[in-house]
């Protein structure tokens, strides 16, 4: 239905009524690149997905360029598109956790730099973005509104982040994706350590489904199990069973019980 809507008639009339975006290049033909290249196509915006061997033509080509790459090589990256500015107007990068100091030598060179970054997990190059929220920043107002307004031509809702709390903000997604799977990962092998037998990942993930589609419509309400009902005798008895089978676990379960007993009590206050 997405890619039927992208090519009626009205779609085309109101991507033509939007802002116009300059042509950009993407440096980095990594998963990031890869999914923010093919949404610019699809949003009509004329791109090019360049490495960067590749970058200095590819930014004399366009007004703005993004960097697609790691936080370490986004300096490295900087300096090799700096060469075309002008006349390569904007250079921006797509991290969460990097500030815009990383694009200085092409703020030197007379570029406007900005950053976004799409809050959303992209395990490969064919990653949708709509809908996905994007934090944004710019060393201007015009590179500001540029960044936002390439955000809303992908589809993605674009909203800003204080520079020196880049790092709070990615602390934040890396727990609400990265660290959940690796806590999510750590449960499914303990069902494995446990003799279960079936698939782990299979068995929870449905109760992982349900319990973020709860934590999104609840918040802390959606919080159950026996720390929220203060069953001791249960989390006794989990702490007894990782001690048999998985004693590295432990210190994980401590600490999550204690922020989960501080965020039941919480909530508790405010019924």
């Amino acid at each position: 239905m997405r890619e039927l809507e992208r090519e009626s008639p009205t779609n085309t009339v109101r991507i033509a009524e939007q802002p116009r975006i300059p042509s950009l290049a993407i440096i980095g033909p990594g998963r990031v690149g890869r999914s923010v290249a093919a949404a610019a196509e699809r949003a009509g915006i004329r791109v090019r997905l360049a490495a960067r061997d590749d970058a200095v033509d590819a930014g004399r080509e366009s007004e703005a360029a993004l960097l697609c790459v790691p936080d370490n090589e986004i300096v490295a990256a900087c300096d090799a598109v700096v060469r075309a500015v002008p006349p390569l107007r904007f250079v921006g990068h797509t991290s969460g956790a990097t500030t815009l100091d990383a694009l200085a030598s092409a703020h030197v060179a007379g570029a406007e730099v900005f950053s976004l970054h799409p809050l959303q997990t992209i395990p490969d190059g064919a990653t949708e973005l709509a809908g996905a929220p994007c934090a944004v920043a710019g060393s201007s107002d015009a590179a500001v509104e540029l960044a936002r307004q390439l955000g809303a031509r992908l589809e993605m809702r674009p909203f800003e982040v204080p520079e020196e709390r880049r790092a709070a903000y990615h602390a934040a997604a890396a727990m609400a994706s990265n660290l959940m799977v690796t806590l999510e990962e750590s449960a499914a092998e303990l069902l494995d350590v446990a003799g279960v037998d079936s698939p782990g990942r299979e068995l929870l993930a449905s109760l992982v489904l349900r319990t973020a589609a709860n934590w999104a419509e609840r918040g802390p309400d959606a919080l159950t199990g026996p720390i929220a009902r203060g069953d001791t005798e249960t989390i006794e008895r989990h702490l007894e069973a990782l001690q048999e089978l998985a004693p590295e676990l432990i210190p994980v379960y401590e600490s999550l019980s204690e922020r989960a007993r501080a965020i039941a009590a919480a909530a508790e206050a405010v019924r």
